[in-house]
């Protein structure tokens, strides 16, 4: 007899496919159908003490992430910490915006090229002078990121002529001979106190508070730290890397004089900054700031992001960034310092708009941090999917920060294509500022669209009833720096 031909078979393997298909359907629907009319039926007649939907009003109630928080911290006995900051929605810059030039002022030439370079610190002996206004913010080794992390975006940040914070993290050399331009982080910890350290800085910033920390201690465990950063900061074995509530050898006013004058001394002459976080005090802080000596102040708003911290110092300890902007703006200008000590401004600025709007409110640089942290890994974070966050690919105790690397043209070119939305030549943005070293003013700066502000003070009123008459435009650093020499 005559076997069927291939033909034949495939008919029947087709037919049998789809009849199961079918069959398959048909009990789905039916299945689907009973479930779903006894679910309704419970959901609408159970007892509330009972009913399923208990569950869904208690998540609507505390939102995931306030129950996700509160089941770590039973599971951990104690304080958790939540990495990257608040995801609270704090009052920001979304409801500003530029009203662009068109008749009345007329748009600036394709051609026409705009300096976006920046002097931080002006009149230090050594003032720091950066190619863009953006500077990449204080990101720690050892304590937060991993060396390979560190080294490529001090090479991003060099690729565009600005500068990277060294953090509270110890100085890695590697990151010393990447970067153009250093600022380093004199904080509250042990190290990188000596004047060999001290004199690789192109800048010092005096960690005095930190957005998503305030100013409370700092401590990042022994089992976490990587053996080469125990050895830079000089720690014995076992010993976790703290950083105190405050300064040691800091009790009075003049004692921050006497530290400012060192550390120039120290230094050659470089900028000398301190970063503070706004607080309801701000400008009382600013004052002493000030009577010290600063070249340059550094607000971390409450926006800013962090390695770790706890969430009740991330959501209710500080203030926005956009408030302390406005506040310390119209404070250095009070004093009559504008344009002589550079304010930089940091926490939560994400997007090219953002900064642009902070620089034309007053700031003369802005930080990014966490930004620029997801530009160096890139298309890397595809290592971690889809078991794990992408800090284990980027802290230094990551399971996975093996397998960064910093080689990949990607990790440094991400951190430069990141930065250079607001390098110098031919950019939309500050070319709609005409000049940038003259900010946008009057009805070309940014105007609220949301009912506060007077459409040229964008800052004259904010909600919560803080009163932060700041104007919109200062007067360019070279013109005030004329008008009023260095002391």
């Amino acid at each position: 007899m005559r076997e069927p031909g291939w033909m034949v078979l495939w008919l029947i393997g087709t037919a049998g496919s789809l009849t199961a298909a079918l069959l398959l359907v048909l009990v789905s629907r039916w299945w689907s159908r009973r479930f779903l009319r006894r679910a309704f039926t419970r959901l609408l007649r159970d007892p509330y003490m009972e009913n399923i939907w208990e569950l869904a009003s208690g998540i609507m109630r505390h939102t995931p992430q306030v129950a996700v928080e509160n089941s770590l911290r039973a599971e951990a006995g104690g304080i958790i910490k939540r990495p990257f900051g608040s995801p609270r929605r704090f009052l920001h810059f979304d409801h500003l915006v530029f009203s662009p030039a068109q008749l009345v002022r007329r748009p600036t030439p394709e051609d026409e090229r705009v300096d976006l370079a920046v002097t931080i610190g002006p009149c230090a002996r050594r003032p720091l002078r950066v190619d863009i206004p953006i500077l990449v913010s204080a990101l720690g080794y050892g304590v937060g990121l991993s060396a390979p992390v560190k080294i490529a975006i001090a090479r991003g940040a060099a690729a565009v002529g600005t500068a990277t914070n060294s953090g509270e993290g110890p100085l890695l050399p590697e990151e010393r001979q990447a970067a153009r331009h250093l600022i380093l982080q004199f904080h509250r910890g042990k190290w990188d106190k000596d004047p060999d350290t001290l004199r690789q800085a192109d800048a010092i910033e005096i960690w005095v508070g930190q957005g998503a920390s305030a100013g409370v201690e700092s401590r990042t465990e022994a089992a976490l730290l990587p053996e080469r950063a125990k050895a830079l900061m000089g720690l014995r074995p076992g010993e976790d890397a703290v950083l105190p509530a405050r300064m040691p050898g800091i009790r009075t006013k003049g004692d921050w004089r006497r530290l400012v004058d060192d550390l120039k001394a120290a230094t050659g002459g470089v900028p000398i900054g301190m970063k503070l976080v706004p607080s309801g005090m701000l400008e009382a802080d600013l004052d002493i700031a000030l009577e010290a000596g600063v070249d340059f102040i550094t607000l971390d708003g409450a926006q800013a992001g962090t390695k770790g911290s706890a969430p009740i110092l991330q959501d209710d300890f500080g203030l926005p960034t956009l408030f302390g902007l406005c506040r310390a703006v119209r404070h250095l200008e009070r004093r009559g310092v504008s344009g002589t000590v550079s304010l930089l401004i940091a926490g939560g600025l994400k997007t090219p708009g953002e900064c642009l709007k902070a620089i034309a409110l007053g700031a003369d640089a802005v930080y990014l941090g966490s930004t620029v942290l997801f530009a160096a890994a890139h298309n890397q974070i595809a290592k971690t999917l889809p078991w794990e966050p992408p800090t284990e690919l980027v802290f230094a105790w990551g399971k996975l920060a093996h397998r960064f690397d910093p080689e990949q043209r990607a990790a440094r070119g991400a951190v430069f294509a990141r930065l250079r939305s607001g390098n110098r030549g031919r950019h939309p943005r500050p070319r709609q500022a005409r000049h940038w070293g003259s900010r946008p003013r009057g009805p070309s700066g940014p105007r609220a669209v949301d009912g506060t502000g007077d459409g040229h003070s964008p800052c004259r009123w904010l909600p919560n009833g803080f009163a932060l008459a700041a104007r919109s435009r200062r007067k360019p650093q070279a013109a005030v720096t004329a008008e009023k020499p260095c002391p």
